[in-house]
């Protein structure tokens, strides 16, 4: 069977042009409800779409560290970001064909990734047979139920509905998600929802200006848990359990 599209970065200088400074206060909160989310500690670790190796900082209480993305001229980025750590191991894939063996790892990390996934009922179940039974899957989403959106409809300013539970292609390879249908993909694919952060309740320019990143970041982790169940930021961040496989 044809594999769905893929989007490809490669020699694109997205590490460089899209994370600037004026997305400092993004990534400041991302690393924020990662902490909170990720295990600490653990054996082997992989993140999908790790592009230049934003976050590989975060993973290195883990034995092992795969980062994982489609395009090579990233994974070269991050290559040399990390490849003075023997723990780093670097594979050029996509979500939909893994190269690696199944329940090989304890956790699995996926931020900034989904959003661009056209099937994602089969990213989920490779990711789900990735993981050793009872492994974590931190996985991040584009939440097309989120308070901007909400109001632009409201206002007649937006034509697409975001109550509307199929996912919404807004650009080529680009889709936002109503959380419940994520719930419920997930689910499909053998996952418990553990734990839930909203994350970047502050996404405008005036803020960052006038306030600062780490300013609005504290507060942004101030609310991450707390608001977590309104689910009405455009970034969502979940904790997942694989649950024990079935035998026979």
């Amino acid at each position: 069977m044809p594999q769905p599209r893929v989007i490809d970065y490669e020699g694109s200088k997205y590490s460089t042009e899209f994370w600037t400074a004026a997305r400092e206060y993004e990534d400041r909160a991302e690393r924020i409800a990662l902490r909170a989310l990720l295990p600490p500690r653990g054996h082997r670790l992989i993140e999908i779409g790790a592009g230049a190796g934003r976050l590989g900082g975060l993973y290195l209480g883990y034995d092992e560290i795969v980062l994982m993305d489609y395009a090579r001229s990233t994974l070269l980025e991050a290559r040399q970001r990390w490849g003075h750590d023997p723990r780093f191991k670097f594979v050029a894939a996509d979500v939909y064909r893994w190269p690696l063996a199944d329940a090989a790892f304890d956790t699995v990390v996926m931020v900034r990734v989904m959003h661009h996934l056209v099937d994602v009922p089969q990213a989920l179940r490779q990711i789900s047979a990735a993981l050793k039974p009872g492994g974590t899957f931190v996985v991040e989403f584009a939440n097309k139920r989120n308070l901007k959106s909400m109001l632009r409809y409201a206002l007649r300013r937006q034509a697409w509905s975001p109550y509307a539970r199929e996912p919404f292609e807004f650009a080529t390879l680009n889709f936002d998600f109503h959380p419940a249908w994520v719930k419920e993909r997930l689910r499909d694919a053998g996952f418990e929802i553990r734990n839930r952060r909203s994350v970047s309740f502050f996404r405008v320019g005036v803020l960052k200006r006038l306030l600062g990143a780490g300013a609005l970041a504290a507060l942004d982790g101030v609310l991450q848990r707390p608001l977590a169940s309104l689910a009405v930021s455009p970034s969502q961040f979940w904790q997942c359990s694989r649950g024990m496989r079935d035998e026979g």
